[in-house]
């Protein structure tokens, strides 16, 4: 799983409502976002029920993954 960090020395990692945003695709993560951020591997101390998986984020639940970049012009 990877996760979002913002771009800082020492960036907090993304979350929404208090979980961790995660994907399983990294260049998919690359292709969406852009801006002061790092794709890093989430950190194994984080259990997997305090994350959420980005599909699941309301800003991007209407993206179909996996992501088909043909389908954005």
């Amino acid at each position: 799983m990877w996760a979002i960090q913002h771009d800082t020395p020492h960036g907090d990692l993304l979350s929404w409502n208090g979980r961790t945003l995660v994907h399983d695709n990294r260049g998919e993560l690359e292709f969406l976002l852009t801006g002061p951020i790092r794709i890093v591997p989430c950190p194994p101390s984080i259990p997997p029920e305090q994350t959420i998986q980005l599909r699941f984020h309301p800003h991007f639940a209407h993206h179909q993954f996996p992501i088909r970049r043909e389908a954005y012009p």
